[in-house]
């Protein structure tokens, strides 16, 4: 059974909403040499690595626990990112 059109197009503009701010974040990473921006960058990458997945994965994606997994890390790195931001120099 194909993919609905509205699935396959949202998905890539969601897609390429992420890499554009996977772009941003790496920009001020370059510039500042923040260890935030980068985790942000990888985190937001792995958004559009997964949102990228979902109609390429067929049938089967709604219920594949490695494009949630994908999803899990991304929030993970970003959480960790802030604790690591927020975490006091001692």
């Amino acid at each position: 059974m194909s993919r609905p059109v509205l699935l396959v197009a949202f998905s890539g503009m969601l897609a390429m909403a992420d890499l554009v701010i996977a772009l941003f974040f790496l920009k001020f990473h370059a510039r500042t040499r923040d260890r935030l921006f980068a985790l942000f960058a990888l985190a937001f990458t792995l958004l559009a690595i997964q949102r990228f997945a979902i109609p390429v994965a067929g049938e089967w994606a709604e219920d594949s626990m490695w494009l949630y997994g994908l999803r899990l890390v991304a929030f993970l790195l970003i959480i960790a990112a802030i604790v690591d931001k927020n975490r006091g120099r001692s």
